[in-house]
């Protein structure tokens, strides 16, 4: 098998021994080398969490295989307390609908099942060098590629299915910016600083969608908690972001987004 087929219910079937030897053939392939195997608890069994380094660079490996993608809202029930806070937004004139539920039907992707290759993709997001048209060539001078967005939702919530990937619940007393104890501040289970700054805005070589944060427009704009909080969500596209990074506008602040690099193996 190759192991850009190698499946997450595969990988997660290993023991450690074989974790560490997938962990040097990925290495080998990619012409890095091998600087942490550990196992983590995730969804209620082991994971392990390979990092690669490849000219001083981190990356991660992130198991694929068939995989469930979007949020599934018709499953999900919003908390008392994530209600009144939604509906303190609306009164201040922000949402795009009557209730929560509305308006994460028009900012998340939908449920659905994809295939992905196992790739390596970097621990860090990187800020953009070049405008995002320019930025394939750029990242293919060093061997590298922009992630597809399902790989980057994939990446994000590592199997989970809940509307942030540590959690369908995020802290409604404080918004994420400058908060350094909320779960944002973790790495994921794979092991990425991923949806950690809703100041960011990674890009993906999907230019329908924009992921990790929404350039602290949600902060700025004084939202409300909630939806101060929902641009870390793993499923969250960030619309409103979209049409300001690929508008004229926004090819003169380039510099301010990132994404986040893919090795293929």
């Amino acid at each position: 098998m190759s192991l850009a087929d190698l499946s997450l219910d595969q990988w997660r079937s290993f023991d450690l021994p074989a974790a560490r030897r997938v962990a040097r053939e990925a290495a080998d392939l990619v012409g890095g080398r091998v600087t942490a195997v550990e196992t983590v608890e995730h969804l209620g069994a082991p994971l392990h969490r390979v990092r690669v380094e490849r000219n001083a660079q981190e990356f991660a490996l992130i198991p694929g295989g068939t995989v469930a993608l979007g949020f599934g809202l018709d499953s999900w029930q919003p908390t008392a307390e994530q209600i009144a806070d939604y509906a303190e937004s609306l009164d201040q004139g922000f949402g795009y609908g009557p209730d929560l539920r509305a308006h994460l039907a028009q900012v998340l992707s939908a449920r659905r099942s994809v295939t992905l290759a196992t790739v390596l993709m970097a621990v860090e997001d990187e800020n953009l060098t070049e405008l995002p048209a320019d930025m394939p060539g750029v990242l293919a001078a060093r061997g590298l590629r922009m992630p597809s967005s399902d790989e980057w939702e994939h990446a994000c919530g590592a199997g989970a299915t809940t509307l942030f990937r540590w959690g369908n619940e995020c802290p409604l007393d404080r918004i994420p910016y400058g908060d350094r104890s909320g779960p944002q501040n973790q790495l994921n289970a794979f092991g990425l600083r991923i949806a950690y700054d809703t100041y960011s805005t990674e890009l993906t070589s999907d230019v329908t969608a924009v992921h990790g944060g929404d350039g602290g427009e949600s902060v700025c704009g004084g939202y409300g908690h909630m939806l101060a909080w929902l641009p870390l969500a793993t499923a969250n596209r960030n619309p409103s972001m979209v049409e300001f990074v690929y508008g004229p506008d926004g090819e003169d602040l380039c510099e301010d987004f990132s994404t986040r690099p893919v090795l293929t193996l």
